[in-house]
């Protein structure tokens, strides 16, 4: 692959709106931010939600989502360097330089904390562990296999957040907030496989850990299988624990059948649809059972 060629999910342009947009994959938000929507709407049913304060969650998701990837970028840049499908990353390509990506980074952090700080104590209180779980994910594939886990369970902590947002304190029963990150995790850890999936040889060759690099493509592509049934249980175990109706139940069904969808286009042959895979089918189902989740607030 040329080093010239653009990484997928990156826009073309040379503003810096475009370059901070592409230097922490800002559309990858989708991914990750309706579950943290899910916690908001499921603990609706326990305490009021208000419009300002559905704004303070999303800006706090996407603040630490931004110091994560940003911070991410900032650990891995030697490795992107070296790498050619990442050699055209802002930093390896000299487009933003270190001290420009540590200040934005910093001042992301920043407004995640302010911004739970405005939500309420609990979530201010849990801040610091919450950012510092992300920012430690970009050194865990140095060592372990399992970083698609770790970084699955910061994206997990999204709708524990949005609940705790709304209600201040842990849900009843206990285990609702545990199934439900459980599900996220296990969701983008599995998919998280998959994207590691044309980076096999090259982790390999500089010693670095993943599933695929560790385990080969088809022993990899059964472990993402594996969590994603994980996904489908724990979303419907979350279901039970909120004592949810059938729109939430069809919303797992139709999740379950999206992951199938999924799989159907990655094989450990043939990864040309792994882009349409990774980005554009995760999306629709983050998206998607959100919806099943608020139609089912709203209508019933």
């Amino acid at each position: 692959m040329s080093a010239t060629v653009r990484e997928g999910q990156t826009y073309g342009g040379t503003s810096r709106v475009v370059r901070y947009v592409n230097f922490v994959k800002l559309a990858h938000t989708v991914f990750a931010l309706p579950f943290a929507l899910v916690g908001v709407v499921l603990a609706s049913r326990v305490a009021p939600v208000t419009v300002p304060l559905v704004g303070w969650v999303v800006l706090a998701f996407t603040a630490a989502r931004f110091a994560a990837m940003g911070f991410n970028r900032i650990a891995d840049r030697q490795w992107d360097a070296r790498n050619p499908r990442t050699a055209m990353r802002e930093l390896p390509s000299g487009v933003m330089t270190v001290t420009e990506a540590s200040v934005s980074v910093a001042v992301a952090s920043a407004v995640f904390v302010f911004a739970a700080w405005r939500i309420n104590p609990l979530c201010f209180a849990l801040s610091p562990v919450a950012l510092g779980w992300v920012l430690f994910y970009s050194y865990t594939k140095r060592f372990t296999r399992w970083a698609h886990l770790v970084l699955g369970l910061g994206l997990g902590i999204a709708p524990a957040g949005g609940y705790l947002a709304v209600t201040g304190a842990w849900s009843d029963p206990w285990w609702l907030l545990p199934a439900l990150a459980m599900a996220v995790m296990s969701w983008v850890g599995g998919f998280d496989i998959l994207y590691a999936l044309p980076d096999a040889a090259f982790d390999r060759a500089q010693g670095l850990f993943s599933i695929p690099a560790t385990m080969g493509a088809a022993n990899a592509l059964r472990v993402s299988r594996a969590l994603h049934v994980v996904t489908v249980l724990t979303l419907g175990a979350a279901g039970v624990a909120s004592r949810a109706g059938v729109l939430f139940f069809t919303g797992v069904a139709v999740a379950g059948g999206i992951l199938a969808w999924e799989h159907s286009l990655v094989t450990a042959e043939d990864q040309s649809r792994l882009d349409a895979a990774f980005f554009s089918v995760n999306g629709i189902l983050s998206v998607t059972f959100f919806l099943f989740v608020l139609a089912e607030r709203v209508f019933l």
